[in-house]
């Protein structure tokens, strides 16, 4: 008799689903609420944020919030209706497209609807059975499932290590070369874990020497909108923005908003709109969605004043804190990841500490994240932080380093937590 899948799920709630119970609302699925900004509302106090991808402050501009408001009350959500294939066309997606490749640089592009749902579809959709995939071992998660529905071959090269990725190349050619298919490489213009770019200058040299043959494609999330002279990423920051391929972009970090885009050539655009499952199939970006997302856009691209505010913030904090003798790694973009030792229920006593005593609320990252006996707080600065805020941050850490160095956060279990409060 087969087995009850339930009774399987029952038994087994996954590495973080096990402890549900003691940190679902506090730890997990917390609620911030009130206005999007450096200081929020959580559990009914005010908390310093370090936690919301508002990179550049538009969550709450005023210019954004009035088209916002006008797009939704001249349309509605529900407008259009249906995939854009069939009902869902409309002159202000092909508007938005339009300034996106323009400002990108790029031949054409493909409004997505969600990111992560788009990047799952990208991959299955450029790639066949006969085709290779070589890929960064800290790929996004959204690029793990993509490459999951891939029926080909894929191999995987260390974290920004070119030894690893020239060894998995050669094995991918070779297999390739045999079937008659291609290459396709992916990496980050922005690793949103731990805030490195992706080494996408020294993979483009690769490519240059003639010693492999392949197309790149960037996921530039977090670099999007925050690296480059004009913003368009880390490729543009690495003076490499032209040989990237097939380029990713999100709404939801610098525009703060929902939706995702990738510019490519006009021809694989064009396959995409017509090849890609996730698109093809699924409800168009409703209409205040996208006149919203062309409102951010002319702000990202006409007030670089915003990035600069961003970029203010994220070196006093990531200066700060590296003259505090905190260990931040090798990020170089704002966000700002904060490493330090001790296990699951040092990590989560010490960020109760941090909620509950100091007002701050930041993301913890734990294993299998990051390696076993490390913690890393994980700050993403805006263009709405203060210089108050950083010094405040700092100081803070310094205290509960110390509480955690000398002990003060070890514990048997995890604190305990009034998730009804």
């Amino acid at each position: 008799m087969a087995q009850d899948i339930f009774e399987k799920i029952k038994k087994n709630r996954g590495p973080i689903g096990q402890f549900a119970k003691g940190v679902h609302g506090y730890f997990t699925f917390p609620k911030l609420e009130g206005e999007i900004g450096n200081k929020m509302t959580f559990r009914g106090k005010e908390c310093l944020v370090w936690s919301v991808n508002n990179y550049l402050g538009l969550a709450n501009h005023p210019e954004v919030r009035e088209a916002d408001a006008q797009a939704a009350a001249n349309w509605g959500m529900a407008y259009p209706m249906g995939a854009r294939m069939m009902t869902g066309q409309t002159s202000e997606h092909e508007a938005l497209e339009q300034e996106l490749s323009e400002f990108m640089q790029k031949e054409d592009t493909i409004l997505l609807n969600f990111g992560y749902q788009g990047m799952v579809s990208a991959v299955d959709c450029l790639v066949d059975r006969n085709d290779v995939i070589v890929y960064d071992s800290e790929s996004h998660a959204c690029i793990m499932d993509g490459m999951r529905l891939h029926a080909g071959k894929r191999f995987v090269f260390q974290h920004n290590d070119m030894e690893s990725f020239d060894k998995q190349m050669t094995r991918a050619t070779r297999i390739a070369e045999a079937q008659n298919g291609g290459i396709l490489v992916i990496t980050e213009g922005v690793f949103g874990m731990a805030g490195d770019q992706g080494k996408l200058k020294e993979i483009v040299e690769f490519r240059k020497s003639g010693k492999y043959n392949f197309r790149l494609f960037v996921d530039d999330a977090h670099g999007f909108g925050t690296i480059g002279e004009t913003g368009m990423g880390a490729g543009e920051g690495q003076g490499v923005h032209d040989e990237i391929d097939v380029l990713f972009g999100t709404f939801a970090k610098s525009m703060a908003s929902i939706g995702a885009f990738i510019c490519a050539d006009e021809q694989i655009i064009e396959y995409m709109r017509y090849n890609m499952r996730s698109q093809m199939f699924a409800k168009s970006l409703p209409m205040p969605l996208v006149v919203g997302a062309r409102k951010r856009l002319e702000l990202l691209r006409t007030k670089p004043e915003l990035r600069e505010s961003l970029w203010k913030v994220a070196k006093a904090l990531q200066e700060g804190l590296v003259k505090a003798g905190f260990d931040i790694g090798v990020t170089n973009s704002p966000v700002t990841p904060v490493f330090l030792q001790g296990n699951l229920a040092e990590a989560t006593n010490m960020t109760f500490d941090l909620r509950e005593n100091y007002n701050i609320f930041c993301s913890i990252v734990i294993y299998p994240v990051v390696p076993k006996d490390v913690i890393m707080l994980r700050l993403i600065p805006t263009a709405v932080h203060t210089l108050e805020d950083v010094n405040y941050t700092i100081e803070t850490f310094k205290i509960v380093k110390k509480k955690l160095d000398d002990g003060e956060y070890k514990a048997e279990e995890l604190a305990k937590v009034d998730v009804d409060k």
